[in-house]
Formats: structure tokens, sequence, C-alpha cells
């Protein structure tokens, strides 16, 4: 079994989801230290303003956990929702995904960013791009170890005989302690991804998941999951 273990982030961007899609069993790991000013409580869309942060308000600090960060301010989902309609409500695919993000938005009301988090991205991965991996959470496997050896418990725990990690993670991982447990190693590439057209100018890859899906609708999984055929060029940003 191949799986993954990555902290929960907002609307993140394609290459998160290209992760969750080639694992057998994707785990939050939200049972650590939040990061101020990071993936976990904002991420950008393309306007004809330029980029723009959507960002979460919420009680976040070094001394929490990611699993412990409260929304502050329950207005945040309207005026993210507009700022959405505005950006890219003449997009081909809007009204193809309006009904499942407009719901995300406004027919919810967790205020728990690591819960929030996970269901824009379930939900999205579920029911908009037709992935079916298994989702799981590090809270349900406790361990007094920290970092990379708290990883090699879990994957220990659930019988992962493989595990996928992110670029960014390739200045802490010991490849030889995967080894030695048993776990091979793959490193995910973010190159590959196909530009498609994209409103408010030049091509633009690190921007949220919800770019793809407004310009191209059911054909979202292709643009999302590479082959060697696809596209030109790397992903310029590593975004986890």
């Amino acid at each position: 079994m191949k799986a993954a273990i990555l902290q929960s982030s907002y609307i993140p961007w394609k290459g998160f989801f290209d992760i969750i899609r080639s694992v057998d069993r994707f785990i939050w790991f939200d049972d650590v230290q939040f990061t101020i000013r990071d993936w976990r409580s904002r991420n950008r869309i393309k306007t004809s303003d330029g980029l723009r942060w959507l960002s979460i308000p919420c009680d976040g600090r070094q001394s929490k956990m990611i699993d412990e960060v409260l929304v502050t301010d329950a207005s945040w989902r309207r005026r993210h929702w507009e700022a959405i309609e505005r950006a890219y409500g003449e997009a081909p695919h809007f009204e193809w995904c309006r009904p499942v993000l407009e719901h995300l938005y406004l027919g919810e009301t967790e205020n728990r960013l690591h819960i929030l988090n996970r269901k824009f991205v379930e939900t999205i991965a579920t029911e908009l791009l037709g992935i079916q991996t298994e989702f799981d959470e590090s809270a349900r496997y406790p361990s007094s170890n920290r970092g990379q050896a708290r990883l090699l418990d879990i994957l220990a725990e659930i019988g992962a005989t493989s595990y996928l990690s992110g670029p960014a993670a390739r200045s802490y991982i010991d490849d030889a302690a995967f080894a030695n447990q048993g776990v091979g190693l793959e490193w995910m590439r973010y190159d590959g991804y196909p530009e498609y057209p994209q409103l408010h100018g030049p091509f633009e890859h690190a921007v949220s998941i919800i770019d793809v899906l407004v310009h191209v609708g059911p054909d979202a999984p292709g643009f999302i999951h590479p082959t060697e055929e696809a596209g030109e060029g790397p992903v310029s940003a590593d975004l986890d």
C-alpha cells in the first residue's frame, strides 16, 4: 500500500490533489505545529488585477497545533465566495462546479480550520475529480516520536509498503531510515502539468485548484495528473 502524509491546506493547488490521487491512503497530519502565513489558512486565485490571496482569519499561533486552530470571523466565507465569483464567473465551467463550491462556502458553518480544510479537499477530490483514495488522520496513530520518526511510526501502523513525499521534504528525509523499515520512498514530481486556456493574463500554475475546475470542468483530472506526453515545462512553485 502506498501512502502520503501531509498537513491540511486551504483550497490547495493541483499538485496537492495529484499526490492524493497517486496513493492508496492519504493521511492528514494535523496534530503538529501550526505555521502562520502559510498554506494552512490561505491560498491564491487569479483575478483581473493579478494574483490575490484569500486568507481565513484564525487564532493560529506558532504555539498551537493545526487541529487546535479556530476561525475567528465567519464572514470570510461570504467574502471569499464573492471574490471567486468576481474572478471566475465568466470562466467556461464555473456553473459546472458552482453548486459544490457554493455549498462549501455558504452552506457550511465549521469553524475548526483543519476540519474545514479537509471538507473542501475531500469534497473536491471525490465529487469533482473522481478520486477514490482513502482518507485518514494521524491523530488515530499516537506516538511519542516527532518528525520523520513519527511518519515512520504511522506508516508501520497502517502497513504501508511505499511512501510518496513532496519534494520539499528532501532536505530532511533520511532515505536509509525508510529502507530499514522496508518502506519504499518515492518523490513527487510537479513537472509536466499541461497549460489550459486561463483568464486574466499569462498562464499561472501556482494557484488554487479552483482555477483548474472553472476553466476545464469535467476534464480537470487530465490537467492534474500529468503524463509524459502532457504539456511542456515544469511547474515553477513548490507548494508542499
